[in-house]
Order: C-alpha cells, then structure tokens, then sequence
C-alpha cells in the first residue's frame, strides 16, 4: 500500500492512495467529509472490524464520489484484477485534524 500526502493547506488535504491487488488498508475511521477520484482499479471490498458484512465495492476510472463521515472501523481490500488508485480531497474541520485516524 502507497499512501503519499500529494498537498496540505489549512483545512484542506490532498492524498493519494495506490492498493495492489490483494492489498488491504489499515484499520481506520473516516471522522470528515471527502471527495474521492478514482484513477485505476475494478473491485474493492470494504471489511468492518466489528464482524459486519463486508460491502462489495465495483469502481470505474474517472468515477468521483462524496463521502459522508463514519465512526465505524473499517478498511479497504483491493478483491480486483487491477491495481487501485484514488486521489482523496479531504475538507478537514481543523488544520490539525488527521484525515483518517487508524485503529490497530
């Protein structure tokens, strides 16, 4: 997994996030409202740690979503052919919020 800051300004992040197939994110939560690109990729399957139903997730190239906060711990596995990649404009509530706090 790549996770690279591509800009930070205020209360506004930039990141970008690449997954090979296989590969899973760490445990997180989502406190903040985002806008994510899809660059590259086919399937995602979003697991909950609290034993929840994993969500089977079709993407395609170009495809732009918002996305609502969540306290639930979950993560992201990339279950497709192709290697996933996203940019997320994340829209911080404070300059030193974390984007998606991890949960290990």
């Amino acid at each position: 997994m790549t996770d690279e800051l591509l800009f930070q300004h205020r209360t506004t992040t930039v990141r970008r996030l690449r997954l090979a197939p296989g590969e899973a994110m760490p445990w997180y939560r989502d406190p903040l409202h985002r806008v994510a690109v899809v660059l590259s990729g086919d399937v995602l399957s979003i697991e909950y740690r609290d034993g929840g139903e994993s969500q089977r997730v079709e993407v395609t190239l170009g495809q732009v979503d918002w996305e609502e906060p969540s306290a639930r711990v979950h993560r992201a596995v990339n279950v497709g052919k192709q290697p996933y990649e996203q940019v997320t404009v994340f829209l911080l509530d404070r300059p030193d919020a974390e984007a998606q706090p991890t949960e290990e």
